[in-house]
């Protein structure tokens, strides 16, 4: 049989291309399996993550066993009081301080410079009116009610008046430590009663964390960040919301982030000003390592390079000089706790130095601490008086022991919060949290804005700045629910 020619041709061309051909089809096929694979890990890990929610389990913190029955579910209206007895007490302790000289040219380096503190001392012996505070505290209706075991405190203010076609929203205020409700004293009318009619109107319920202030300190071992988380969510159920916001900084910021973790489809919305990487990652790793040289690849801005380097300087020896307090809080709270808990001066030393520093680095290099620059006397001491009249110092410090005692490795650690989150990055804060590493915890960041100016007690500091950057952050969020 006569073979045709194209044929031969064609035949001696591409027999030796098939092997190849076969070769390059099965590496493609590798390929694509491996990236399926590596891709369909990743969604695994990925929804795995986003379906994960904190576990918890109720307790029982009042003294002795819980009681037989049912739990009593009342709540009561609380009213902030004074003493002559209770002034008497303080004014001769206050007398009766034994002062202790500064170094020369020391200003706040070696913590609250003496001099200061008895400037401070003799203001609050003699010109501060606590019987005035008290009734400017009681201005907002105030609550008790007992859960798990323990009265928790708080304040619930309502709007007074609602624009038509505005809905009221429900936002729970939690603070840290050294700080208490009264933090939030300047921002609450900015909230509930805003002057833009463009503003959302809120409802706001602002607890004392347990052990802080006026809620009853936890009787038993173990009270940490999530058992807070849980009690909160309690009380907001027991008020009647079953949709609310959060705000928290400081101990705040955590608590109302264990509570995003618990319960994400109760949690509309959370809004911090602190956002420490819990658990850093590769990316937050690599930041660091490559983030100077290489900013674009991060996201960083000019503020963030600015910020984190040079490392060792703003991230290790800065923390360090700061983090004193929180190493002693962590492991033997009761030790310094005593001592506070008995000299208001010492109290005040104690609590007032992180109101200077912690507003701003700078204020260390100045004899006065800066207090008054950001604070008035008035409202420092009407802090300092809710630890003092609620000899709170020491179980305040307990948190501490409380959170860092079970280790770094917490479940709430790995868990990421995919409820959507605003941050407010105050320039002057204790460490600074750049968007990338804020993304890696709260995976729908809504917004991150960088604020003109303040610290760490933003919210005390800064109430008009704070107001505007939640105001913002709920209308975005509304805004998109809506189109849901």
């Amino acid at each position: 049989m006569k073979t045709n020619p194209i044929t031969e041709l064609l035949s001696s061309v591409c027999r030796p291309l098939v092997p190849v051909l076969v070769q390059t089809l099965g590496t493609m096929f590798t390929e694509i399996l491996v990236s399926l694979l590596i891709g369909g890990l990743i969604y695994f890990l990925v929804m795995r993550n986003r379906n994960q929610v904190l576990k918890t389990k109720d307790g029982w913190w009042g003294a002795g066993a819980p009681p037989d029955g049912e739990e009593d579910v009342s709540v009561r209206p609380f009213k902030i009081s004074t003493s002559d007895e209770e002034l008497e007490d303080l004014h001769r302790r206050l007398d009766q301080t034994r002062p202790v000289a500064s170094l020369e040219d020391s200003q706040f380096h070696y913590g609250f410079n003496s001099q200061c503190l008895q400037k401070v001392v003799s203001y609050w012996r003699n010109d501060f009116d606590w019987r005035k505070q008290v009734d400017k505290l009681n201005q907002y209706p105030h609550f008790k009610t007992n859960i798990e075991g323990i009265d928790v405190h708080y304040m619930h203010i309502k709007p007074q008046r609602v624009p038509q076609g505005s809905a009221v929203i429900p936002l729970i205020m939690v603070h840290g430590w050294p700080g208490s409700f009264y933090e939030f004293f300047g921002i609450i009318p900015l909230l509930t009663e805003p002057s833009d009619p463009g503003d959302c109107v809120f409802e706001v319920v602002c607890p004392s964390i347990p052990g802080y202030g006026f809620s009853e300190a936890p009787h038993k071992k173990g009270f940490d960040s999530v058992c807070a988380a849980r009690i909160f969510h309690k009380l907001m159920k027991r008020l009647g919301f079953q949709h609310f916001y959060a705000h928290g900084g400081d101990w705040g910021w955590l608590v109302t982030t264990n509570m995003a973790q618990l319960e994400p489809k109760t949690v509309r919305g959370l809004h911090v000003n602190f956002a420490p990487p819990s658990k850093p990652g590769l990316r937050v790793t690599l930041s660091i390592m490559l983030g100077r040289r290489f900013p674009k690849l991060f996201g960083f801005t000019d503020t963030d390079i600015q910020k984190l380097y040079p490392c060792k300087e703003k991230l290790v020896v800065e923390s360090i000089k700061e983090s004193g307090y929180m190493h002693i809080q962590a492991t033997k709270p009761d030790t310094a706790g005593r001592g506070l808990n008995d000299s208001p001066v010492g109290l005040a030393a104690y609590i007032l130095e992180k109101f200077s520093t912690w507003t701003s680095r700078d204020f260390r290099n100045l004899e006065d601490g800066g207090l008054t620059r950001k604070f008035s006397l008035d409202d420092l001491l009407t802090n300092i008086m809710i630890y003092w009249t609620s000899a709170c110092i020491v179980s305040s410090m307990r948190f501490y022991k409380e959170n860092f005692g079970k280790g770094l490795d917490q479940p709430h650690s790995r868990i990421p919060v995919v409820v959507p989150t605003g941050f407010a990055c105050f320039p002057n804060e204790l460490m600074h949290t750049p968007k990338l590493w804020v993304q890696q915890k709260y995976h729908k960041l809504v917004s991150y804005t960088l604020m003109a100016r303040g610290g760490h007690f933003a919210a005390m500091e800064e109430p008009q700045l704070m107001a505007e950057d939640i105001h913002k952050f709920v209308r975005t969020v509304e805004k998109k629910t809506k189109k849901q």
